[in-house]
């Protein structure tokens, strides 16, 4: 690695080149044994912060996904199927020197996460998914669970909304996601808010492509997690109708030897709702 123990400010991206010749930035922060940390969205992986403070115990390795952040649009929209962006996190493994690497995916990016694992089983060392997707695993989410999670927030001043909104979506009668957004925080203040908005996507390629036609083959990728000999935590947002626990259960049961935790109180973003207790959890698996 190159400064496994330094902290790079996130104002000096450091930059490699994928195999298509595609400039990748990425950014390390803290201290200790790297971490590998894929962002979901596809969006800026600034949203990611230092996650919660992980970073007093670990090397943040985030980098931006191709075409957001500081990383460059490619010259091919299809290479930003999250198959082929499993090239992409190789090839950073790589650039940091590492024979194995601890890796976590957020939400979208634990779907790029485990096709690598699947992929490249022997370059894993742990493997942390984070209220993840599961699209890659093809573990579907109905619209029943998300309903019966999200009247647990019955008693939230901005319920009302938010839960119109929900079922109009549901219907097929709906796109408001803004109104949805107060159920992916544990707190919906203004500190939420501000999350939101500043970790929005603004490549709308770079989404359309990376669920593309052939982006998922879950029977393969079922079948790979199966065999994967290395330790896997998956965690979960007690209030997260993105990544409902149960769901996620779902997914933990697919590895051999994964364990499973659900952080009460928390949404989609559980190092923002509790930041101690996110940390405990990962800094404990990763020890």
């Amino acid at each position: 690695m190159r400064s496994p123990r330094g902290e790079t400010p996130p104002s000096s991206p450091l930059l490699l080149t994928a195999p298509d010749g595609t400039r990748l930035a990425h950014r390390l922060t803290g201290s200790g044994a790297p971490l590998l940390c894929v962002p979901g969205g596809p969006a800026d992986s600034a949203y990611l912060g230092d996650l919660g403070g992980l970073s007093a115990h670990r090397t943040l390795v985030i980098p931006d996904l191709r075409g957001t952040g500081r990383s460059d649009r490619p010259v091919d929209p299809s290479s930003y199927r999250c198959d082929r962006q499993v090239e992409d996190v190789e090839a950073l493994r790589r650039h940091l020197g590492l024979d194995r690497v601890d890796l976590l995916g957020h939400s979208a990016g634990a779907n790029l996460a485990a096709q690598y694992a699947a992929r490249y089983p022997h370059r894993v060392g742990r493997l942390a998914l984070v209220a993840p997707g599961m699209r890659a695993a093809g573990v579907d989410i109905g619209p029943a669970v998300r309903r019966e999670l999200a009247l647990e927030r019955a008693g939230e001043p901005w319920f009302p909304a938010a839960f119109a909104a929900l079922e109009a979506i549901a219907a097929g009668e709906g796109s408001d996601w803004e109104a949805v957004a107060p159920f992916l925080y544990g707190r919906w203040d203004e500190a939420a808010r501000r999350h939101h908005a500043e970790g929005q996507p603004d490549n709308p390629e770079a989404v359309a492509h990376f669920g593309a036609d052939g982006a998922f083959t879950p029977d393969t990728t079922r079948a790979a997690l199966a065999a994967f000999a290395a330790p896997v935590l998956l965690l979960a947002g007690a209030h997260d109708l993105n990544s409902p626990p149960s769901a996620v259960a779902e997914f933990a049961a697919l590895f051999p030897h994964a364990s499973f935790t659900v952080q009460p109180g928390a949404g989609h973003y559980p190092w923002l709702d509790d930041p101690g207790r996110f940390v405990a959890a990962l800094a404990a698996f990763l020890a």
